[in-house]
């Protein structure tokens, strides 16, 4: 069985874009793999965040996490900063690193903005506890964006450099399972920018605790454009708002993009929109239903994540404590 491990940051409630293009595709591998999945809170920091908002958005996306699927019992479901382990190997390989590296990493440039001095010291090394992350438990295999397809990058140049400088074979090569077809959801409002927790419009985005009037309200008023449905997807090719569309009712419904044109050809959207809506309503009603049923006994959901943390600190500890030996560390007692 492969090791795999993957993380998500408590920034809100998952959207539909976290739901299709990570988490669902989630499910299926706690029953072929070892899995290890994590609410990423110590990387959630490196931006401010208000201790009752963070507190609680954690709660609110373990609940969500379980209610797409991710069941205790099938895999190791916890919190980051439950496990030290995590932050402890991060150090070693802030001194591993070269900070030409992290100058590449297109992300911190992106979200440090014009302003790059006032950003944390630790949304710069926010790489670095990324692949302390995954190597603390010598995982294998992350399913990702392929815009963290860097950063997993880079944490094989610091395994690579950790065995090369210390003359061991320790930390093994990370393979990324890049998402298919639906990895990419895109705004509502714009269809050339992906569909984001942290977008400033509630109305770019499905939420996965939004109700069924807040659907159908977000999806009549999603950016289309005046021209019907064509037969084909080379005609949406230059129609990013309808491909979009298309897209999520074709990953929603288990269909391809193709044989949603061939159902909806030579239709505007006043009609594509309302089957659009049905079925994301009657997808997502479910999951919406058992979240709020999980965070209505918070005492439990903790007790949960509580038991997934032991589970990953019995992983992760006989790993660093062999790490912390090759580096030379006096050892504890």
């Amino acid at each position: 069985m492969a090791r795999v491990f993957s993380g998500i940051q408590p920034s809100g409630v998952p959207t539909l874009g976290n739901y299709l293009g990570a988490i669902r595709n989630w499910v299926p591998m706690q029953d072929t793999d070892e899995c290890l999945f994590c609410v990423v809170d110590l990387h959630a920091i490196t931006q401010r965040q208000e201790p009752a908002e963070l507190l609680r958005q954690t709660r609110e996306m373990a609940a969500a996490l379980i209610a797409c699927g991710l069941s205790p019992d099938k895999c190791v479901l916890f919190v980051q900063s439950h496990v030290p382990a995590h932050a402890q190997l991060a150090w070693v390989f802030n001194c591993i690193a070269r900070l030409g590296w992290l100058n590449r990493m297109t992300q911190f440039k992106d979200k440090a903005g014009k302003d790059r001095e006032a950003a944390s010291t630790g949304l710069y090394v926010y790489p670095n506890l990324m692949a302390a992350d995954i190597l603390v438990y010598h995982a294998t295999q992350v399913p990702v964006g392929d815009d963290q397809r860097q950063h997993l990058e880079l944490a094989n140049d610091i395994a690579e450099k950790f065995n090369h400088d210390y003359g061991v074979d320790f930390f093994p090569r990370i393979e990324p399972l890049i998402q298919g077809v639906a990895a990419r959801v895109m705004s509502l409002r714009d269809g050339t920018r992906k569909m984001s927790k942290s977008d400033p419009s509630d109305q770019s985005r499905i939420n996965l605790n939004d109700d069924a009037d807040t659907i159908a309200n977000k999806i009549k008023r999603a950016t289309t454009d005046p021209e019907l449905l064509p037969d084909n997807l080379a005609a949406l090719e230059k129609r990013p708002e309808a491909r979009n569309l298309v897209g999520i009712l074709a990953a929603i419904t288990g269909r391809t993009q193709e044989d949603v044109l061939a159902e909806h050809a030579g239709r505007g959207f006043g009609a594509f929109k309302p089957a659009l809506t049905e079925a994301l309503v009657a997808h997502l009603g479910p999951i919406r239903a058992e979240m709020l049923r999980l965070l209505e006994d918070p005492a439990a959901l903790d007790a949960a994540l509580h038991q997934g943390a032991e589970k990953a600190e019995a992983i992760a500890e006989p790993i660093l404590k062999r790490a912390y030996e090759i580096v030379g560390f006096l050892p504890r007692r």
